[in-house]
């Protein structure tokens, strides 16, 4: 991608790659509309055919959408086909525990506000698919000892309710009966620290 206004430049090591390639080339020059001059345009397309002769020019405008809706298909169309990289009935490359520590988390954003869901991390601790149930056991961890009774609310009754609406999502998602256990746990300033970020998941 180029402006219309700036110089036709490129560094030269990216110009020569690109020269030495076979791959086609797609040059898009930006900012163009009605009131551009055509003759500084048309100076601009050939100084491009001279860099890229093989290259396919493109005046556009991203603000005024001029030939926006051609792009992606133009890109679409040049890209080679490959390998598939899964099973085309392979829907992700997730496991099973993921999604269900998902559908937990999303419970708890539903049902709590200010800091408690961002304070939250989810680990299935057990899941197992039997013949009539999957057994799953969760711990949801908090970031501060005062966080933990507000979680779990009088009687332990906020965190049954979203025990109850997560299990019957997670039964629709795994197509069986579900028993689900919720714990809280206390891991202090787990959010600033690399190692139990790591842990979670976060990179």
């Amino acid at each position: 991608v180029t402006d219309i206004f700036e110089k036709e430049t490129v560094h030269k090591e990216t110009l020569e790659r690109i020269q030495k390639h076979s791959a086609p080339v797609l040059v898009l020059i930006n900012k163009v509309d009605l009131s551009t001059d055509e003759e500084k345009l048309l100076k601009c397309v050939e100084n491009w055919n001279l860099l890229i002769p093989r290259a396919e020019i493109l005046p556009m405008s991203a603000l005024h959408g001029l030939s926006t809706d051609f792009i992606m298909p133009k890109l679409i169309s040049l890209l080679p086909e490959g390998p598939a990289f899964f099973d085309k009935e392979e829907l992700t490359d997730k496991p099973m525990k993921f999604f269900v520590s998902e559908i937990i988390r999303e419970k708890i954003f539903e049902n709590y506000d200010k800091e408690i869901p961002y304070s939250t991390e989810v680990e299935i601790e057990h899941y197992k698919e039997k013949e009539k149930i999957v057994e799953i056991r969760a711990i949801i961890y908090v970031s501060r000892s005062s966080q933990k009774p507000i979680l779990i609310g009088h009687q332990g009754s906020k965190l049954k309710k979203v025990g109850s609406e997560a299990r019957k999502d997670i039964e629709a998602f795994v197509g069986s009966q579900v028993f689900l256990e919720l714990f809280v746990k206390v891991d202090k300033d787990w959010r600033d620290r690399e190692d139990e970020l790591r842990k979670f998941g976060y990179q």
